[in-house]
């Protein structure tokens, strides 16, 4: 009987001279998933076709690098500290892609390149509003997908814990002050698993929301479950008053996402505009 879950042994694999790491191929696969699913839902809404493909072009790298820049400027000491290795900030295959700053950098060039686009005079542009919800349930899924990436670096598990669900973490990998300890909070797993539960619940109220709502929707909702998921989270991280740094932007880009969310329909009810 299964009493916890097992990290993976390996987190790369070689072809030849080429080193494949999972965590790379988790990111990856939930990229297609994103503009596969994304691409259908735009033109579902009367888009054109391969809109989002072209726009990812520009999206999916600016996306990587605010992610990562998110997470240097948040964990600054294991790079640039007195023991940091300021190489290892370009090591994105070890895990480190911050989702806020992936979303902020990410959409500004989606916003961007999209603009662009619609310059061009080509068919099938529809607002920038339906072109960001069309992605809204893909991107989710993508983010569940990386997840999974980080059961195989060992990272991103939280305290220690003796329920049957519990993560068992390699002595190598146990944060210090916690090598007695061998089961730990898979965080990483119930951020999938809220992040399949958000789209999962877009798809069923979409069609009550105006063009925006979901997209909003989606970062509020996910700001929430990550507020308390990285409550129980271990590493090491700043504070300020008592709560990590990624609490505080959970709830500073929650009530945002919400207040955008209630001004949308609030502007939609007047007018009838769209964000």
């Amino acid at each position: 009987m299964l009493t916890s879950i097992p990290t993976p042994t390996r987190s790369e694999f070689g072809i030849g001279p080429l080193t494949i790491h999972f965590y790379a191929l988790c990111i990856v696969l939930g990229i297609a998933v994103a503009i596969f699913w994304g691409d259908r839902r735009f033109r579902k809404l009367g888009g054109g076709r391969n809109v989002v493909a072209d726009v990812a072009v520009v999206a999916v790298p600016s996306g990587i690098i605010g992610g990562r820049l998110y997470h240097l400027i948040t964990s600054p000491d294991a790079y640039f500290g007195s023991q940091g290795k300021p190489f290892d900030a370009f090591k994105i295959w070890q895990g480190g892609l911050g989702i806020w700053g992936a979303i902020a950098l990410g959409t500004y060039g989606a916003w961007w390149q999209y603009r662009r686009i619609v310059r061009t005079g080509r068919e099938g542009m529809l607002s920038f509003a339906q072109f960001a919800d069309s992605l809204a349930p893909g991107v989710l899924v993508a983010q569940a997908l990386g997840r999974i990436g980080n059961w195989f670096n060992a990272e991103l598990f939280g305290k220690p814990t003796t329920l049957p669900w519990g993560l068992s973490i390699p002595l190598k990998d146990r944060p210090t002050r916690y090598e007695n300890f061998s089961t730990f909070h898979p965080t990483f797993l119930y951020e999938a698993l809220w992040c399949l539960a958000i789209a999962a619940l877009i798809i069923a109220i979409e069609t009550r929301l105006i063009a925006g709502q979901t997209f909003f929707f989606y970062v509020g909702m996910y700001c929430v479950g990550r507020f308390f998921i990285e409550s129980l989270r271990i590493d090491a991280a700043h504070q300020v008053a008592g709560l990590r740094i990624n609490e505080w932007v959970s709830v500073v880009v929650a009530a945002l996402a919400f207040f955008a969310f209630k001004r949308a329909g609030i502007n939609f009810r007047r007018d009838g505009s769209a964000p």
